[in-house]
């Protein structure tokens, strides 16, 4: 698919900078040097400033009261005008304002720290559209290393407390010398044809009117086409025939890389399993532009942002090759 990298998260051109990790007298000049990017995280969320449809990342000076509040820090990697990247992770930081009570499918509030006051902590979900495609990766990126770090304090092999290392992107345990590295969970995501309509299903805890192309987690010796097959089949009842991969979305909710892939159904009929969804229904191209149109009232547009809208969006245009 030639558009594949024009997915959100992707294509942003951050140089990870592998041959870094381990030198840490590097590392610690580069973190002090003119070319240092330092962005604060606060319980996953980024700090942003500038407008609502156009928000940038807010990195700070090293010398921050902000960042006093770190659990730990992680380099990102090299940006392509030089810039070297750093995340960290400022949980312990408490905000002096209550909370309101987050929205169950999307926490739309946002928090200042004191004297940042042009610059404010976003949910990633909430901008990820609006965002260039280098900040969009760089926040991807920090959101997802700095969650693994916090759910992933001790070591899976013999219990004992580990520690960060390789500038964040391992952990080791001084226990019994295992090495933990950042997991990521692959996640098929299906646009599902047959003849002129797609295959559309939602989840019975989202809001009104939302629908989206079925998905769900490999399991361990599967390939992606017969994971393709398996999650359709157990979701909707309809059997599938040829799998194709069109595109791959990095997607740090907390930690899944969405691998989305075409199929062609060999049939239409539709068992649900009420488990996994409350609805699907086959929607015709027609049909589905009046969605993206928001001429529907019973559905409402993908999400903008994320791998579904861009296939669908792709289909449409008939841009799948």
């Amino acid at each position: 698919m030639r558009h594949a990298e024009e997915v959100t998260f992707g294509g942003g051109g951050l140089n990870r900078r592998g041959d870094l990790r381990a030198d840490a007298a590097a590392l610690y000049a580069l973190a002090r040097g003119p070319m240092a990017r330092h962005l604060p995280i606060w319980r996953g969320k980024v700090l942003m400033q500038g407008p609502e449809d156009a928000p940038t990342l807010a990195p700070q000076p090293l010398s921050s009261p902000a960042l006093e509040h770190a659990l730990m820090n992680v380099f990102l990697g090299e940006a392509p005008d030089g810039a070297f990247w750093f995340a960290h992770d400022i949980t312990p930081w408490q905000p002096n304002e209550i909370l309101e009570a987050p929205d169950s499918f999307l926490d739309r509030s946002e928090q200042i720290y004191p004297g940042l006051e042009e610059a404010r902590f976003i949910e990633l979900r909430a901008a990820m559209a609006q965002m260039t495609p280098l900040d969009a990766e760089i926040a991807a990126s920090a959101r997802a290393i700095t969650g693994w770090h916090a759910t992933h304090g001790f070591c899976a092999k013999c219990g004992a407390a580990s520690v960060a290392a390789q500038a964040g992107w391992e952990r080791h345990c001084a226990a019994c010398g295992a090495h933990h590295f950042p997991r990521t969970d692959p996640v098929v995501i299906m646009l599902i044809t047959h003849g002129n309509s797609v295959l559309m299903g939602r989840s019975p805890i989202w809001p009104e009117g939302m629908f989206s192309l079925l998905a769900g987690f490999m399991e361990p010796g599967e390939t992606i086409e017969a994971a393709v097959r398996r999650e359709v089949f157990e979701e909707s009842g309809v059997p599938v025939g040829p799998v194709r991969y069109l595109a791959s979305q990095p997607w740090p909710f907390p930690a899944s890389l969405m691998i989305g892939c075409h199929g062609e159904a060999t049939a239409t009929d539709i068992t649900l399993d009420p488990k996994e969804l409350e609805d699907a229904r086959w929607v015709s191209r027609e049909e589905m532009l009046d969605v993206f149109a928001g001429n529907n009232p019973a559905m409402k547009p993908a999400r903008r942002g994320a791998i579904a809208q861009f296939l669908l969006s792709n289909w449409l245009a008939d841009r799948l090759d």
